[in-house]
């Protein structure tokens, strides 16, 4: 739901509907500016709950407020505190009330995603939720606080942005950026959790965890059913059409289970697949999940032309970046998606909540039996520095808000590691990105405090046995829905990209090496061959994207001269 932007130390309308016009791909609905004696607000609205009322700005209670995002509980926190002077149905307007009596300790009664700015005479707040599903960013300017959604509102007035070379080479040998710093010299993000103005009232999840909790597997399965339940159920509330992305493995398979389950009418579910004989196509088994639930199930298809097409595209809506390819399918499932559905439930968070990464379990093994660190593994030889900065960075932050006394497990770390750095920078941003480019709300209900308090802290062996992750999540679906193969090896999630740029590659190679910004980061001679040997040939893809991400965002130029710069 929506972009946000706003100055706070100075009234500049102007200004701030330059930001706002900037990211309106996020609020399709309409814009809203507001000025006041020392603030600008600005609100790209795409309408999902009260589509007639709950425009912003919103004032009560004496406070403003500006949000993107859903906070999924409002009705439960009308009834909890007797709120009767509501003048909208807004999700975001109980909020307000809240906080007249318990300023930013409200924000801790929240269940949703968000990132907002409230203010009230007597001081303000900016906030994000505790896993980072929504964005927010900020930046001095001429002693002026300014945020936005998006780091390009911030940069509207300044015509060749500053790179920061670390970030970049964060970017290139983690496929992300970690930490609270961006590429983008003097503009950074607001961490998970984090409250700006005020005392942290919502730290960030990983700040909360503890050591597993005693609990027996029978009586995990009906309490993982109740809260996954609970969950999909107010993630659902909206005023608009939503549906699903259905990959056909646990996580999205378990949240269509669910959804079946809530709603009379089939669900929609689109599923992207991929006619190349080195890809892992998903759609066969997607259509046996969504006939089994009978939903009303819509393919899409990636190829080569669609990659082509795509992948300046994909640079573009990523202004802070990632080189996932998963980004590849999941834009393409959202222009297929788009004019039917408005918002779209997501998978993201089930791995890292309950043990699904291999490397999970490679972390749990004694080296003498192939056992290493879940740490990123960097494979970044054309970088001039190799990517040790990078490593060095990921580790400080992958450790930074987890507690030293919390009798965390090495399993519990892993994972806190990856909610830390990977979940919030890469996977999240990655949906964001991708549905907010077509005014479509992602929305992810394993990221529910109820449903990751319960996940997180089971014990180590309800996550993992044997050569399987997810254990209790298996166990869930294979009773609820069989069709789903709940205990098939996991086959990996690849896009095709190497066999699309390998008969291009020569040439590809040559116009990436001349790029400016890959110069300035990158050995040329080692870019070029990471283009003339096969055996590089995973590196190729991060090398075009952040080619075209930089001839776009810091060399100005716009998708088609990126393209033809960079592709041809």
């Amino acid at each position: 739901m929506c972009g946000i932007a706003g100055l706070l130390g100075a009234s500049d309308g102007a200004a701030v509907r330059r930001m706002i016009e900037a990211i309106a791909h996020r609020g399709p609905d309409g814009i809203r500016v507001e000025e006041g004696p020392d603030y600008a607000f600005a609100h790209a609205r795409l309408s999902i709950i009260d589509l007639e009322g709950g425009w912003q700005p919103l004032h009560a209670a004496g406070a403003t407020v500006i949000g993107n995002g859903e906070i999924y509980n409002y009705i439960e926190l009308i009834a909890r505190h007797g709120l009767t002077e509501l003048h909208t149905g807004s999700d975001f307007e109980p909020l307000l009330h809240l906080w007249r009596t318990q300023g930013p300790q409200a924000l801790a009664e929240l269940r949703g995603m968000f990132a907002l700015c409230l203010r009230t005479d007597g001081a303000l707040a900016l906030a994000r939720d505790p896993f980072g599903i929504k964005p927010l960013y900020l930046t001095d300017r001429d002693g002026r606080l300014a945020f936005a959604s998006e780091p390009r509102a911030l940069l509207v007035e300044t015509p060749r942005p500053a790179m920061v070379h670390a970030r970049a080479e964060e970017l290139l040998a983690l496929n992300y950026t970690v930490g609270t710093g961006t590429i983008f010299e003097g503009v950074r993000r607001v961490a998970p959790g984090e409250t700006l103005g005020s005392a942290v009232a919502a730290p960030a999840f990983v700040a909360r965890t503890h050591a597993p909790v005693a609990i027996s597997e029978a009586e995990a399965l009906k309490r993982l059913d109740a809260v996954l339940e609970d969950s999909v159920k107010v993630h659902q509330r909206s005023d608009v059409p939503y549906g699903l992305f259905l990959s056909g493995g646990i996580d999205s398979s378990a949240i269509a289970t669910l959804m079946a389950r809530l709603n009379s009418r089939p669900v929609t579910a689109y599923t992207c697949g991929f006619d190349d004989p080195d890809a892992s196509d998903e759609r066969r088994a997607a259509e046996q999940v969504a006939r089994a639930l009978d939903l009303d199930w819509r393919e899409t298809t990636f190829g080569a032309e669609d990659f082509w097409r795509i992948a300046p595209e994909i640079a573009w809506a990523l202004d802070d970046p990632t080189t996932d390819f998963a980004t590849l399918p999941t834009y393409k499932l959202a222009e297929a998606a788009k004019g039917t559905l408005t918002v779209v439930l997501s998978g993201e968070g089930g791995d890292e909540l309950f043990g699904g990464y291999g490397r999970y379990r490679r972390a749990l093994r004694p080296t003498w039996f192939g056992g290493r660190p879940a740490e990123p593994q960097i494979r970044a030889s054309f970088l001039k520095d190799r990517g040790v900065g990078a490593l060095a960075r990921w580790r400080e932050a992958a450790r930074s808000q987890v507690s030293t006394d919390a009798g965390l497990t090495p399993l519990q770390l892993a994972q806190a590691a990856d909610i830390a750095t990977w979940l919030p920078n890469d996977l999240l941003l990655k949906l964001d990105r991708c549905l907010m480019a077509h005014g479509l709300e992602g929305r992810t209900p394993f990221l529910d405090l109820e449903v990751a308090e319960f996940a997180f802290h089971l014990p180590d062996r309800l996550k993992v046995q044997g050569r399987f992750g997810k254990h209790l999540l298996r166990k869930w679906l294979e009773q609820h829905c069989p069709a789903a193969d709940a205990w098939g090896r996991k086959k990996g999630f690849t896009v095709p990209v190497a066999g699309w740029i390998a008969p291009r590659a020569r040439d590809l190679g040559a116009r990436i090496a001349a790029v400016e910004g890959v110069r300035e980061v990158c050995e040329v001679d080692a870019v070029r061959a990471v283009f003339e040997r096969d055996d590089h040939a995973a590196s190729r893809w991060p090398l075009l994207f952040f080619a075209l991400w930089w001839s776009i965002h810091i060399g100005g130029m716009s998708r088609a001269e990126a393209a033809a710069a960079v592709i041809g």
